[in-house]
């Protein structure tokens, strides 16, 4: 594994920045760098909530049909970033095959559902932040490549810059490495240019369903977490992770999406508005009216 050997807290404030909504400035200060914003985002910060991934999937394809009109409308639209945890769930990919299911179909472990995003099978569960971007490519780069690599990019600074861990990218696979382990996993859908689906990565999640699995079809790698990632790095250390080591889960899944966040609006160079949303109303007006193609495998 690529883990530096000894870790500094003077990236991880013990109060954490709070990231500046509805600004009117043209420019926001990430990391002590000012960046310049050109995009408005619609963020919503479900970080501390399990929200049901069919309640997560309809809404996102809501928002691309609302997306969609306001371009024919207004020729633009605005950006949405929502960033959540599952319960636990297995999804599939357009290239998903039973083969990599290490268990009856038909009496699987957790919900499964088979979606429209590239990319074979994964597990979501608690523990796990998993980003959303419902974004107008037209207005960055209409290249599906560059997209893929730039949300790479956001994480792999975001677990550098908070916990010193060296994150990279494996030829030939998508998803973000450290070592032989996989910390990150990538499945993403664009209709007319406007994305949907995203990343997950694996704060403090429970890896055991992974084994259920081949995690994206790679049999030869490992599942990781970054939790995992600093119990190995104190092992190996004398000194220097003994406060990270003994982070809460709640306060480690709080600093990492500050992280996560904060990168993503550097890479892309948006600036957020934050919005609010009614997680139990949310949850019973999507979970009553699921769409044909988000019904249960």
């Amino acid at each position: 594994m690529t883990v530096l050997a000894a870790y500094s807290l003077t990236s991880i404030p013990s109060s954490p920045l709070p990231l500046r909504p509805n600004s009117n400035l043209s420019s926001s200060v990430f990391h002590g760098r000012r960046v310049q914003c050109s995009r408005r985002c619609d963020l919503f910060d479900l970080h501390q909530d399990l929200i049901p991934y069919d309640v997560a999937w309809s809404w996102q394809k809501d928002l691309v049909r609302e997306k969609k009109s306001q371009i024919e409308n207004e020729g633009d639209c605005t950006d949405t970033l929502i960033i959540l945890q599952h319960p636990s769930v297995y999804t599939l990919g357009t290239a998903s095959t039973h083969k990599n299911l290490n268990f009856d179909i038909k009496y699987p472990p957790f919900p499964i559902y088979r979606t429209e995003r590239g990319g074979e099978v994964t597990f979501h569960g608690p523990g796990q932040l998993v980003m959303y971007p419902i974004m107008n490519l037209r207005r960055y780069k209409m290249d599906l490549h560059w997209y893929l690599r730039t949300l790479e990019e956001v994480v792999i600074r975001a677990l550098s810059s908070t916990f010193s861990i060296q994150a990279s990218r494996l030829e030939g696979l998508t998803g973000v490495w450290v070592g032989n382990q996989k910390v990150a996993a990538l499945g993403i859908r664009v209709a007319h240019w406007i994305t949907y689906h995203g990343l997950a990565l694996n704060v403090t999640t429970d890896l055991t369903p992974f084994k259920w699995i081949i995690p994206c079809g790679i049999r030869d790698r490992r599942v990781g977490s970054i939790t995992g990632l600093l119990r190995e790095a104190q092992s190996c250390s004398a000194h220097g992770t003994a406060d990270l080591h003994n982070l809460d889960d709640d306060s480690l899944l709080h600093i990492t999406h500050m992280s996560l966040i904060e990168e993503f609006a550097r890479a892309f160079q948006i600036e957020y508005h934050h919005k609010t949303i009614s997680v139990p109303i949310l949850c019973e007006r999507k979970g009553s009216c699921l769409t044909k193609e988000a019904q249960q495998h």
